[in-house]
């Protein structure tokens, strides 16, 4: 970029920066043109064409030992110019390697959808099998990306129907009159229970569990890689909440009339109430709840560290709190705080401002002790809460990016 550098041939030998360095063994003008770009014999210059004032940045931590981000400079461009020059991410100062992490994330975020594309139409031959793998492809997309065609987009909508349907009856499943053939006796209990799938009720559900379980098996069939397919949270969560179904069925066929039914009634209820894992289903379509997601896996650390704030304030504030409440002989004892795990529960409550109000301080020094633990609740909980917040944000236009790409892709479908 026009900035020249002088260094001696000692200095050069020993650089810390390898392509620099690698300028000392060369014997010949062609090893020369393999480590830059263009050499001047007479004035015996290398150049570089390279940026410059990534470079500076570069050479400060050749002089200095600390290696930060060039201001208004891509993180992943200044990358580039660290290999290009022999350094690595290790080389960063600690903040700088989290600014490179976070933003290696969100490229991945921003192009794991997008495959590598043939070459231009009418250029060569089709390999063998290519129009069976453009066929899953478009599968796949029509599955995984609501956005990606007319025919996601109606099948997206046929997937939240169908998840509204099932809470709708799942959430009617409790009203007092649909529970009173609950009231009955065992036999009749077991009769009840076999009858129940030919009940409208149950055969609303069958056909949404019908539903997820040809669409779950569909998207498992045209994956490219089943293991990342199992391994993806949203497809567990799908598997938890269809498992239940089937095994409810089976208990109630293999179990009939025999008085083991008794003891699975609170199984099979646990096992239904599980189908609430559905509503998750819809993170698929809607953008918010796959923000929360994505927010969630970037957020670990400071998720972690908020859990560790959390449980050191209950350490200290349910010992204290036992000790002024119960511990004491101060004539008045107070049995909710008999214990230092009683005590945890009115420190959690009282930290995150919720007050129950089923337990409280009844001493002078404990009432002392509960307003600084709720003022340092209301400091500790919101000092992590910055940087999720900012994540939140990050996350929300990535996904906003990444859906209007699709859109895009749709527009163009309809133009064709």
């Amino acid at each position: 970029g026009g900035t020249r550098y002088s260094f001696s041939r000692e200095v050069l030998k020993d650089f810390p920066l390898r392509r620099v360095s690698r300028l000392h063994g060369c014997l010949s003008e062609q090893d020369v043109l393999e480590v830059c770009d263009d050499y001047d014999r007479e004035r015996n210059e290398y150049f570089f064409d390279r940026h410059s004032e990534a470079f500076g940045f570069i050479m400060l931590y050749v002089r200095h030992g600390h290696l930060r981000f060039v201001p208004h400079m891509c993180e992943l461009s200044f990358y580039n110019e660290m290999i290009y020059w022999g350094l690595e991410g290790s080389h960063l100062d600690y903040c700088c390697q989290r600014r490179l992490d976070d933003r290696m994330s969100e490229t991945c975020t921003y192009y794991a959808a997008e495959e590598p594309k043939g070459g231009p139409e009418g250029k060569g031959r089709r390999p063998p099998g290519a129009e069976g793998r453009k066929w899953l492809e478009r599968m796949r997309r029509t599955f995984e990306e609501p956005t990606s065609s007319v025919a996601a987009q109606v099948l997206a909508t046929v997937s939240i129907l169908f998840v509204i349907v099932s809470m709708v009856v799942l959430c009617a499943s409790t009203l007092p009159e649909w529970r009173a053939p609950e009231n009955r006796s065992v036999e009749e209990q077991s009769r009840y229970t076999a009858e129940s799938v030919r009940e409208p009720s149950g055969i609303i559900e069958a056909i949404c569990i019908g539903w997820f379980t040809a669409e779950c098996i569909v998207r498992f069939i045209v994956s490219k890689n089943k293991c990342e397919f199992v391994r993806r949270p949203l497809n567990i969560i799908d598997l938890l909440a269809i498992t239940p179904y089937y095994i409810s069925v089976l208990m109630t066929v293999f179990t009939g009339e025999n008085s083991q039914l008794q003891r699975a009634g609170v199984t099979l209820r646990v096992l239904r109430m599980m189908r609430i894992f559905w509503v998750i289903k819809l993170a698929r379509h809607f953008i918010g709840l796959q923000t929360l997601g994505l927010t969630l896996k970037r957020c670990y650390r400071e998720m972690v560290m908020l859990l560790v704030f959390i449980c050191v304030a209950m350490a200290i504030f349910s010992a204290l709190s036992q000790l002024l409440e119960n511990g004491l002989d101060l004539g008045t004892k107070n049995k909710d705080y008999a214990s230092i795990p009683a005590a945890c529960w009115w420190v959690i409550i009282s930290m995150t401002t919720v007050g129950y109000g089923d337990m409280c301080p009844i001493t002078v020094p404990g009432r002392i002790l509960g307003g600084i633990c709720v003022v340092s609740g209301i400091v500790l909980l919101a000092l992590p809460i910055t940087f999720i917040y900012h994540s939140f944000v990050q996350c929300y236009h990535e996904l906003k990016f990444r859906s209007a790409r699709y859109s895009r892709s749709l527009s163009a479908e309809f133009l064709n």
